[in-house]
């Protein structure tokens, strides 16, 4: 179902799992951490349109959301390292 009546186009498996797996290298997650990652279209006129945004779960510690502005498959792994670090 798309939201709005627009359907996003859905970022590549395998673009999605590497930010997964750089996300949890750089939190220091273990296998009881949990990283999610969204790509969504942000609604404020001074965004670029697709951001990226990386959900931090980790165990007895309250979730972390941090935002990069760019669709999935334009994030590199300093773009994660980097996100991360300013959060």
């Amino acid at each position: 179902m798309a939201l709005f009546g627009r359907k996003q186009p859905q970022a590549d498996a395998a673009v999605r799992a590497a930010i997964l797996a750089w996300a949890r290298q750089a939190a220091g997650f273990d296998a009881a951490g949990i990283v999610k990652v969204n790509e969504i279209v942000c609604a404020d006129p001074a965004c670029p349109g697709m951001e990226t945004i990386l959900l931090l779960m980790p165990p007895g510690l309250p979730t972390r959301a941090v935002k990069i502005t760019k669709p999935m498959a334009a994030v590199t792994e300093t773009d994660v390292v980097l996100a991360l670090a300013r959060d």
